[in-house]
Order: C-alpha cells, then sequence, then structure tokens
C-alpha cells in the first residue's frame, strides 16, 4: 500500500524506507507514516464535515466516521488477507444440499413462520454497464416489468396465497434512492409494506496521496465523482444506523432474506426459511449462505471454505497469485455464493452492537472521467459468515441463481427459455435440458437499448446450445435458433438474420443484407 501522507511522493517514501538501516529501523518508519497519514486523513474528513448542512449533519458524520474505522484497518492490514494454508474444504455437514432441507416437507403454520420474515433487496447499483441512466432495478426485464416489479409481484403473490404480512426492504444508495422513491408510489395498493434505507457514502482517496478527492459534502458538480457507496458489506451498520433493524425487530421480525434485485432467482423459498425456523438440531442458524456448483463460467465467485475452525467466504481478491489458478479450479472448490442469504436480525444488532463485525477489505482501483487515479474501500456481505455462530451453507439448484449483468443475460430471461408467474420466473418445461445456453452478445449490443433495437422479436431458444454474436447482427420476426449458433459480421459488413429463419448449427459470416423494395 502507497503510505504517502500529503506532500511525500510515493518514490521519495520508497527511496527512504530503503535507506531505513535495520527491519525494525524501517517498520517504526511505517508506523509514524501511517500515522502522519491517518492524522491527515481525519483532518480532512473534519474540513468535509464543516460543509454540511445541518439537517445532514449527524448522518454525514456518522458517514465519515465509518469511513475513518475502515481506512485505519486498510492502513493495518497486510497483503492477502487469507493464509493459504490455513485453508481447507468445509466439512460435509456444514454445507447441506438442498434436496436434503427440502425433504423435510413444511408444517402446518408456515403463515405464523413467514411473518417472522423480512424480505431486503440490493438496490445501490446503476443500470450503466447496461447503458442505462438510473437505478438498475428500475430496467424492463420481461412484459414491460422491471426488476423491482417483479420482487413486488412475488411477494404480493406469497402475502395473498398465506395471509401474511412479509415487508419488502431496499437498500438504496445515494445514487439510487431520489428515482426508487419516486417509483415507489405505484405500488402503494400492493399487498406489501416497502421500506427504504440508505447505504454509507464514503469519499473516494486519490491513489497517490490516500487523502480524500472531495473538498465538501456536495455530490453535485465536480464533485460528482468524489463519493461512492461502500459495497453491499455497508448493510449491517446502515440497517442498524437507519432505526429501521430495532423496528422490524420490534414488530416480531425474526430473520431477513438478503439478495441482490438483479438475481431473479433468489425468491422466498419456504423450505430453508422453515430450516431457519424450525431446525432439526433444535440449534438456530444465525445466517445462511446459498451456493451452488460452479461450471466454468462461475471461476471467479466467492467460494466457502473452512479456515481456522469457522465457515469463511473467500474471494478472488484475497488470494495470494501463485494460487489463483487453484482457487479457480473447478474440481478443488466446487461451489461458489449467491449472494442470496438468510440472516438473523436478532444477531446483527449483537454483532453491530459489540462491533464484531468482521469483513475483509476490498480495493476497488478507479480512474475518474479526469484521469485521476483513486481507489474506493468496499466490503461484502456475505464476508461476514465467520462473524456469526452456526453458520451453515446450502447447496441449491442452479435455478436460484439468474443473475441480470449483461444483455446476453437479458436475452434468456425474456426468452421462452423462461416462464413468469406471479413475478417468479421458472425454466419452460418444454426445454429437455434443465441447463440454460451459454449467449454472447457482442458489443454491438452492450447497452439494452441498441439491444432492442436489434431483436424484432425474442427468438425460439428452447433447443439452443450456444449462442455467439458478434459486430453489425439484427434479428426478424420469429427467427428459432437450435443448438450452436454463431453469428459473426465482420467490420463494415452487417448480417440481417431473416424473418422466420431457423439457425440449427450454424455459423453465419460475411454480409447478408435483406432491403425492402
Amino acid at each position: 500500500i502507497p503510505l504517502c501522507p500529503a506532500g511525500f511522493s510515493s518514490a521519495s517514501l520508497k527511496s527512504d524506507l530503503s535507506k531505513a538501516m535495520s527491519q525494525d529501523g524501517a517498520s517504526q518508519f511505517q508506523e509514524v507514516i501511517r500515522q502522519e497519514l491517518e492524522l491527515s486523513v481525519k483532518k480532512e474528513l473534519e474540513k468535509i464535515l464543516t460543509t454540511a448542512p445541518s439537517h445532514e449533519f449527524e448522518h454525514t458524520k456518522k458517514d465519515l466516521d465509518g469511513f475513518r474505522k475502515l481506512f485505519h484497518r486498510f492502513l493495518q492490514e497486510k497483503g492477502p488477507s487469507v493464509d493459504w494454508g490455513k485453508i481447507q474444504r468445509p466439512p460435509e455437514d456444514s454445507i447441506q444440499p438442498y434436496e436434503k432441507i427440502k425433504a423435510r416437507g413444511l408444517p402446518d403454520n408456515i403463515s405464523s413462520v413467514l411473518n417472522k420474515l423480512v424480505v431486503v433487496k440490493l438496490n445501490g447499483g446503476l443500470g450503466t454497464s447496461m447503458g442505462c441512466k438510473g437505478p438498475k432495478s428500475l430496467i424492463g426485464v420481461r412484459n414491460e416489468n422491471t426488476f423491482l416489479d417483479l420482487t413486488v409481484q412475488q411477494i404480493e403473490h406469497l402475502n395473498k396465497t398465506y395471509n401474511t404480512d412479509v415487508p419488502l426492504v431496499l437498500m438504496n444508495s445515494f445514487n439510487t434512492d431520489e428515482d426508487t422513491k419516486k417509483i415507489l408510489q405505484k405500488y402503494s395498493h400492493c399487498r406489501v409494506k416497502i421500506y427504504t434505507f440508505n447505504q454509507s457514502r464514503y469519499p473516494r482517496i486519490n491513489k497517490e496521496s490516500l487523502l480524500p478527492v472531495a473538498k465538501d459534502v456536495s455530490y453535485s458538480g465536480e464533485n460528482t465523482e468524489a463519493w461512492y457507496p461502500p459495497g453491499h458489506g455497508d448493510i449491517y451498520a446502515s440497517f442498524y444506523n437507519s432505526g429501521l433493524l430495532d423496528t422490524l425487530i420490534g414488530e416480531g421480525k425474526e430473520y431477513i432474506f438478503v439478495s441482490n434485485i438483479d438475481n431473479l432467482g433468489a425468491t422466498v423459498d419456504l423450505y430453508i426459511l422453515n430450516h431457519l425456523m424450525n431446525p432439526p438440531n433444535g440449534k438456530r442458524c444465525e445466517f445462511v449462505m446459498e451456493v451452488t456448483n460452479k461450471t466454468r463460467a462461475d471461476v471467479k465467485g466467492g467460494t466457502l471454505t473452512q479456515y481456522e475452525g469457522k465457515l469463511r467466504l473467500v474471494e478472488i481478491a484475497q488470494v495470494p497469485k501463485a494460487h489463483v489458478d487453484e482457487f479457480k479450479s473447478v474440481s478443488k472448490f466446487k461451489i461458489f455464493n449467491t449472494n442470496n442469504l438468510w440472516i438473523s436480525l436478532a444477531a446483527v444488532k449483537r454483532l453491530q452492537e459489540q462491533n464484531a463485525i468482521d469483513m475483509e477489505i476490498i480495493v476497488n482501483p478507479k480512474t475518474l472521467d479526469g484521469g485521476l487515479n483513486v481507489i474506493q474501500l468496499e466490503t461484502a456481505v456475505g464476508a461476514a459468515i465467520k462473524s456469526f455462530e452456526n453458520s451453515l451453507g446450502i447447496n441449491v439448484p442452479r435455478s436460484r441463481f439468474l443473475p441480470v449483468k449483461t444483455t446476453s443475460d437479458l436475452l434468456l430471461v425474456m426468452s421462452n427459455l423462461y416462464s413468469l408467474n406471479a413475478g417468479s420466473l421458472t425454466m419452460s418445461e418444454k426445454r429437455e435440458f434443465p441447463t440454460v445456453p451459454l449467449v454472447k452478445l457482442g458489443s454491438s449490443f452492450t447497452k439494452v437499448q441498441d439491444y432492442l433495437r436489434r431483436f424484432e422479436s425474442i427468438p425460439d431458444m428452447l433447443e439452443l446450445d450456444h449462442l455467439t454474436v458478434s459486430g453489425d447482427v439484427t434479428f426478424g420476426k420469429n427467427v428459432s435458433l437450435k443448438g450452436t449458433v454463431i453469428i459473426i459480421a465482420n467490420h463494415g459488413d452487417r448480417i440481417d438474420i431473416p424473418p422466420g429463419a431457423v439457425l440449427e448449427n450454424k455459423i453465419v459470416s460475411g454480409n447478408l443484407r435483406i432491403l425492402d423494395h
């Protein structure tokens, strides 16, 4: 880590360090530098706080105090945060197969069990990677329904079916809060109580000086890029600080089901909920992580391991370089984290009050529009698993992991591979194989509006195994794709797939223009 307070350059610091005669001298020198840097950052944060309007002062102070704690830990930690030699496969009983949990069936009083649940969706992300302005949750994914529409429909269906009161909580960020709140009015007649709280807002720091880029609390104009939401690991502190955690505990709620709002497979599962509320051994789990089997497409996903006697989530960023290939191997680490998590509210409150939630810091480098290199310090919600008592992994079917990160994913969920029922997507019974086809759409399809323009209607994909599309390609109405289909338009060429075309195990390349006459 470049530990350079203002006025030091990393080059001069390195030469000073190398001149330090003994190892002890060097570490003492580093400690002095570290303390100076902490002092500089503290002063900068105090300056920023003085610019906060009175109605935002307390809130801003909490955010900046939280950032200072994170920054302090960042300076203390050295090297990768896991000792590879201590990583072990988790014991057999610490990751249960979903089938075993489902086989227990459901009790008669499932409604009273459901009334103890709160659904939390992580809603801090923007749709920028898919070329959309505003919150990602407001992108239309199926029959004009957005991610948020589908979520509300699912929970309303639960509440009506079982005559329950399962609320929805959205964790927004300063990027998504205003737009999300505007849209929430349209659900006022739905049978779902909706609450929101905001993630913290932390200052990005200059990669060289490690000082905050922001000069005041505003996040408009030239300050827009000076702030960031610090990853979903922030949920514990923000949820607690918002007062909503206590409100829900006061209403008799006991567990939250947390997932990313863009994971369309993350629906409330009654069997998992029943396992939490009525454990077979009488000892309740405080934290359950849904994991699923890795495929070659998932080699970068975080995996559950046994580490110093506890279940621990290990992410690729924490792995020493020499062991990255081993981490990616499908044979040694067979599962990955879906980020569908079931967590005890009372445990979150206890650990938050004891300041005992320990999550590794993720250092995320960014380059701002003006070319300035910054870093942002983040944490991940699943990393806290090691702080909870009696944690468990459940190996769930792949269908519970259906994230929409790209327009390639969007094509899958919009197609006839899935049917939509009460906000939930299920794979069509007409598909012979339960696996999802591999779809790779090229850069001409990255933005949602370009993608929609290139498909007159979504092709029939029931018998598709693999689709790769590259270049300037459009699809007419009622196209059918089967087996492996590869369509490549070279630079300057254009391929129009004609309406009604059936492509089965075909490679299409070159130039194919269909002109109206």
